[in-house]
């Protein structure tokens, strides 16, 4: 018998080799995420670009692809020269909110981030707040009141989420909160479908969080936010609807 011990397994795996175009489209992307290529910037052409990376246009062609499709750059008022551009916030959401329902994310998940978020998002807004934008959440819980339906009132409740975010100031915020509403937005047409009292207790809700912020009271903002939230997830079992249910690629397609 052999006294030789097993060998150990490699403690590195060999380094994956990207494609050609994968590492063309990131050394751009790097430039412009460093800002030595600002917005507006036009790209060298695609003979151009072949020769400083050393590789074919039918490569750079296929790295251009792939940032036009992140938004990064773009055709401005019909040109045809590539320049520097950024993504709008509704893109950025709308695509992180494609990776999570292709992730499997479950409506639970999107209830504990909403419930994560949202409280923040409502002080920051009463301690942000501006006559605009009160006169805008006004307007928004005015058109939830007078909506004959549920599609109707889903719309201006995801406004209403949407218009806090921007009076909060916070970007990141912003971008956080789009497409978790965007998602939630089905369920919660089902729930105020099946739960009677459903669309009353969102008003509530939403009228003494646009006090709070009127009266630019963070606190109190916080924490009728945060009941707010809570009560999402009681008219859910009270429709009926499984937390546990994953969101699919549809309730995108269904998504306001």
């Amino acid at each position: 018998m052999s006294n030789e011990l097993p060998a150990k397994p490699p403690l590195f795996e060999p380094l994956a080799r990207l494609p050609a175009y994968h590492r063309v489209s990131s050394a751009i992307e790097q430039k412009i995420l460093r800002r030595t290529l600002e917005t507006g910037d036009p790209l060298p052409t695609e003979t151009e670009l072949a020769e400083q990376f050393a590789v074919h246009r039918s490569t750079v062609r296929e790295a251009l692809r792939r940032l036009e499709s992140s938004g990064l750059v773009g055709r401005v008022g019909g040109s045809k020269r590539l320049r520097v551009t950024r993504p709008g916030h509704a893109d950025t959401a709308s695509r992180v909110g494609r990776t999570l329902a292709l992730d499997d994310v479950t409506f639970i998940e999107l209830w504990e981030a909403m419930r994560a978020v949202a409280p923040r998002t409502a002080a920051l807004a009463a301690e942000q707040s501006t006559v605009q934008g009160i006169t805008r959440l006004t307007g928004i819980i005015a058109g939830l009141e007078t909506a004959r339906g549920a599609d109707t009132a889903v719309e201006r409740v995801v406004d209403y989420f949407g218009a806090l975010a921007e009076l909060s100031g916070n970007r990141v915020l912003m971008l956080a909160m789009q497409p978790v509403t965007r998602l939630l937005a089905p369920s919660l047409r089902r729930m105020i479908d099946r739960v009677p009292q459903g669309r009353t207790r969102i008003l509530v809700a939403q009228r003494c969080i646009l006090e709070a912020i009127r009266e630019r009271k963070p606190v109190e903002a916080e924490s009728w936010m945060l009941r707010h939230v809570q009560d999402f997830r009681r008219g859910y079992e009270l429709a009926g609807i499984a937390l546990d249910t994953r969101v699919g690629t549809s309730t995108i397609a269904d998504g306001v």
